[in-house]
């Protein structure tokens, strides 16, 4: 059984009766057992996987859209009765006793849960360096960073070891680590699928989405996930179709927008080159592509980093290890500079001055998104302003993460969708394009990707770099 199928393929596998839950469960695990103390991406397996897998015998339907399929969640979804850590060693012994809504409807669709994967502990960070339990590695060269938090989900999906992933994003944790894998990486509208269940990083922010293989296989799981849940009353009840009915509609007259001030003065040009030749390609496929003047996205960085510090002090202050989990001496160093850093802001004779100003700002950068997507109906951009560096690189650089995500954060903070896809190379690591639009437009945004996607061919490059050394 090949692992380095689409989600899209192996429905169809499963709907031929070639394969089977189990046929895809043994695979899977076989990829895990081989590769994963290399890359350290799996934090737990599900040791029940096997005997969930032999309890199916349908076939996927549009009842059961993902009857049989495994697939990994990073280790920020509490998943009733596995093990649930945050990739922190305060909750290392955690078991909770119920899922994540996004978990729930993932499994209540049929998927199995193969396991739960690293991450920056609490999601602190885009490097996975951060996780208490050691940095995941970058397929296509061991040696770099796979970005974060979503780091090992991402790599889980590029390496095989799981044909789809959940993650989550706060800044660019689901599209950063996809565009240093050259895989893809979405995250919807905020309020679009339920964050009940998700430890909480930064509440305002936080937005579960996939990482798959294909456009398509994002739509697959965003029909899924989607929807008002009664648990989460940020939660939209606007009404959404199949995502995968938009796909075939193509580019032709939308009006789309290279956001001119994303490609930042000091970014390596062949980044630059790689986005204005997506640009071309638009064109080419019947879009109106112009450059566009938006709000610098370097203002963006002082805005995230006061309002995700200042939701992070609130959220981690419940782990005092009474209830469960251990005391507070087990947090990182990361944990509580932010801690720290969200106290000061929110203290009395500084929330004006700090916290008060960043929502104001962050106002502004809504409604300037608000005004140039009354012209446009996409703008796009490099997801990150380089390839990925080199492990150890975020070593006494508080600010890498911000730095890094300097092109997501405006999206994260506006509460928009976007979604990366792989658009070419630069010294032998992945680049991500980023397309991103106005609230709610998922629809439109995975119809582009798909377009951009089926005109080229980066999605089909293979890392294999992580296999030339085996762990003995």
């Amino acid at each position: 059984m090949k692992t380095d199928l689409s989600l899209r393929k192996i429905i169809g596998l499963l709907q031929k009766g070639e394969v089977s839950a189990l046929d895809l469960v043994k695979a899977y695990l076989e990829q895990i057992e081989a590769y994963n103390k290399k890359l350290n991406v799996y934090l737990s397996v599900n040791t029940k996987v096997l005997a969930l897998a032999k309890t199916i015998h349908g076939k996927p339907d549009a009842r059961y859209p993902l009857l049989g399929i495994p697939i990994a969640i990073k280790d920020i979804f509490l998943t009733k009765n596995l093990r649930t850590t945050a990739a922190s060693l305060v909750l290392d012994d955690y078991i909770p006793a119920y899922s994540a809504t996004v978990v729930t409807k993932l499994e209540e669709a049929g998927a199995i849960v193969l396991g739960k994967t690293n991450l920056d502990a609490w999601c602190h960070g885009s490097s996975t360096e951060t996780s208490d339990y050691g940095p995941t590695k970058n397929p296509w060269n061991i040696n770099h960073l796979p970005g974060g938090s979503s780091g090992g989900s991402a790599v889980a999906v590029a390496t095989d070891l799981a044909p789809a992933a959940m993650g989550t994003e706060t800044a660019g944790s689901v599209r950063g680590p996809a565009a240093w894998c050259g895989i893809v990486g979405l995250k919807p509208t905020y309020g679009r699928v339920s964050r009940y269940g998700v430890i909480a990083m930064g509440s305002s922010l936080d937005s579960p989405g996939p990482l798959t293989k294909t456009v398509e296989d994002a739509a697959i799981i965003l029909n899924v996930i989607a929807g008002k849940d009664p648990n989460d009353a940020t939660t939209s009840p606007t009404n959404f179709d199949d995502y995968t009915n938009e796909l075939e509609k193509g580019v032709k007259d939308l009006k789309i927008g290279i956001a001119r001030d994303y490609l930042l003065p000091n970014m390596d040009s062949k980044v630059k080159d790689l986005i204005i030749s997506a640009a071309k390609l638009f064109e080419k496929l019947g879009a109106k592509v112009d450059l566009v003047k938006t709000l610098d996205p370097r203002f963006a960085i002082s805005v995230y980093t006061v309002v995700q510090r200042s939701e992070v002090s609130s959220n981690l202050s419940r782990y005092d290890g009474i209830r469960y989990g251990r005391d507070r001496k087990y947090f990182g160093q990361e944990a509580k500079r932010r801690i720290m850093l969200g106290t000061f802001t929110l203290s009395t004779g500084y929330h004006d001055k700090y916290y008060k100003k960043a929502q104001k700002v962050r106002t502004l950068f809504i409604d300037d998104f608000n005004k140039v997507f009354k012209k446009y109906d996409l703008l796009i951009g490099p997801t990150m302003p380089g390839p990925a560096p080199k492990i150890g690189v975020t070593e006494g650089q508080a600010m890498f993460g911000e730095m890094a995500d300097v092109l997501t954060e405006p999206t994260s903070i506006s509460g928009l969708p976007g979604i990366s896809v792989p658009c070419g190379f630069v010294d032998g690591l992945p680049i991500g394009l980023n397309i991103f639009g106005p609230q709610f437009s998922e629809g439109i945004i995975l119809r582009t990707a798909y377009a951009y996607e089926q005109s080229t061919s980066w999605h089909k490059q293979k890392p294999v770099d992580f296999k030339k050394v085996i762990i003995l």
